[in-house]
């Protein structure tokens, strides 16, 4: 049986791709949400003759375009992208957000900091009053010594998992990394939180992405809204 969010979803999805221009080149997000919005790229496509480049992602995403037929390029063979679309899991009314449930946070951020827009597609009940209210804050780490970076972790006051795939191994993302997910006790704003996560060696990123939100498209349950960011630009990406 469908799930209640599943039409709002389907809506800010195709909201969002009819954003795409001819001769863009768009950043393609990982998850449900980027899932729908690249079959409705591809529907453009046939349907419209819209010609675009797209840059997944993640590997899942790569397979679903290639599928589609929609041309691909990797991220160094371009100048710089348009467009990024893409899910979060939680979205803050700073317009911060928790992305990466699905394990391609890194490479998710890493596109969406060289993106000249940032549009964030979702479900009105992803808007939160606090990040890290529904579920843990994931943290990409080395795959080597995973224990002790877990246990440098827990000395901050995490509460952590580290994140398993079948068959009872560790998960690991495309490009080899472990996850851990993270619970904090404490309240923390999601800037300090970010750094002191930064600091800790073995970490490679956050799921915290903090300025790289210029647009929501949010569905709701009787249409779709559109709501522009006013939070600093790029926090998150350093430099």
């Amino acid at each position: 049986m469908a799930s209640i969010e599943e039409p709002a979803k389907e809506r800010a999805a195709r909201e969002a791709a009819g954003l795409v221009q001819s001769g863009m080149t768009v950043g393609l997000g990982s998850g449900t949400t980027a899932a729908i919005l690249v079959r409705r790229l591809g529907e453009r496509m046939r349907e419209e003759g819209l010609r675009f480049v797209g840059v997944p992602t993640s590997v899942a995403t790569a397979e679903l375009a290639r599928g589609l037929g929609i041309p691909l390029r990797e991220l160094d063979e371009v100048d710089a992208l348009d467009i990024n679309l893409d899910g979060a899991d939680e979205v803050d009314p700073q317009f911060r957000m928790i992305k990466g449930r699905g394990g391609a946070l890194l490479r998710e951020k890493i596109v969406a900091c060289v993106a000249r827009r940032r549009v964030t597609v979702i479900t009105q009940d992803k808007r939160v009053s606090r990040l890290g209210q529904k579920a843990p804050l994931p943290v990409e780490v080395s795959s080597i010594g995973l224990q002790h970076t877990e246990r440098r972790l827990r000395a901050m006051g995490a509460v952590t998992r580290i994140r398993m795939g079948p068959p009872g191994v560790p998960f690991r993302t495309d490009g080899g990394n472990a996850i851990i997910d993270c619970t904090f006790a404490g309240r923390h704003e999601p800037e300090e939180l970010d750094g002191l996560l930064r600091s800790v060696v073995g970490v490679f990123e956050t799921g915290l992405f903090l300025g790289l939100c210029d647009l929501l498209v949010v569905g709701t349950d009787d249409g779709v809204e559109q709501v522009p960011s006013t939070s600093p630009r790029n926090r998150g990406c350093g430099g």
